[in-house]
């Protein structure tokens, strides 16, 4: 069932997703809050709802009375656009899936656990984080049911303590921090049927589910490929390499990039 979001005159909805807050190190994360941090600044005047589409820190675990430390420009920001009257809606990534109540009570944002459908300014919108989508990846798939599965959250939150909790987290996080960025062809399309996610949406095509826009995190890459019936694959990019996004409005979906570097 896909939800109606109607756009307000001049109002634009925008996208990003892959911030991986906290990795590889404090400096450097650190200036990529505050480059989010900008550019969530620069888009408040005309934004009517921001979709952050997943991964938005390298490792979030929300204990019954704990939250991560850090990330206080980035939270001050939610607020401020929160209580400015735009809508936050928050997907979960493979990095922070255990996000819980804690952005709902400050900030008032859904978090989206699963593919949504959206009909907004007369364009239909298929969105998730993108992972454990598509044929194949058959390891993380069984290893993410493991990770949703609300009994093991629940062991982890009551045995392990929060200081062990996160230093674990922090350390699996970094390590698949490292493979990745020694291996950047990971984040190049992969033509064909490796690029899960194409491969998905072409799937989902098969199955009569047609929509203007696909749109994913996730992979890393900034793409934008043709799908059946005029359709896009959109994927939005990083905070890391590419500093893209994405924005729609009436007259369609445009990614562009974030061209401002603060430099520390």
């Amino acid at each position: 069932m896909r939800t109606v979001l109607n756009l307000q005159p001049g109002k634009k909805v925008y996208f990003a997703s892959d911030f991986h807050l906290g990795a590889p190190t404090h400096a450097e994360s650190l200036l990529r809050e505050r480059q989010v941090v900008s550019w969530l600044d620069t888009i408040k005047a005309d934004a009517q709802v921001v979709f952050l589409m997943g991964d938005l820190f390298d490792f979030w675990f929300e204990y019954k009375m704990v939250v991560p430390k850090g990330y206080t420009r980035f939270f001050g920001k939610l607020a401020e656009l929160a209580d400015m009257g735009i809508a936050l809606k928050i997907f979960v990534g493979n990095h922070d899936l255990w996000m819980k109540d804690y952005f709902t009570q400050e900030f008032g944002a859904e978090i989206i656990t699963d593919p949504q459908q959206y009909e907004i300014a007369g364009h239909s919108l298929y969105l998730a984080h993108g992972d454990g989508l598509g044929p194949g990846d058959y390891a993380y798939k069984k290893l993410k049911g493991v990770f949703q599965n609300k009994f093991c959250q629940f062991l982890f939150g009551r045995i392990v303590h929060p200081n062990l909790g996160m230093k674990l987290g922090n350390a699996w996080s970094l390590n698949s921090w490292k493979k990745n960025r020694a291996n950047d062809r990971v984040h190049a399309f992969q033509n064909g049927d490796k690029e899960l996610l194409y491969s998905y949406c072409k799937e989902l095509q098969a199955k009569g589910e047609f929509y203007d826009y696909y749109v994913f995190g996730h992979r890393h890459c900034v793409l934008d490929l043709p799908l059946e019936r005029g359709a896009r694959y959109i994927n939005i990019g990083d905070w890391i390499i590419f500093y893209s996004y994405a924005v729609l409005d009436e007259s369609g979906l445009e990614l562009k990039k974030w061209n401002e570097r603060i430099l520390g």
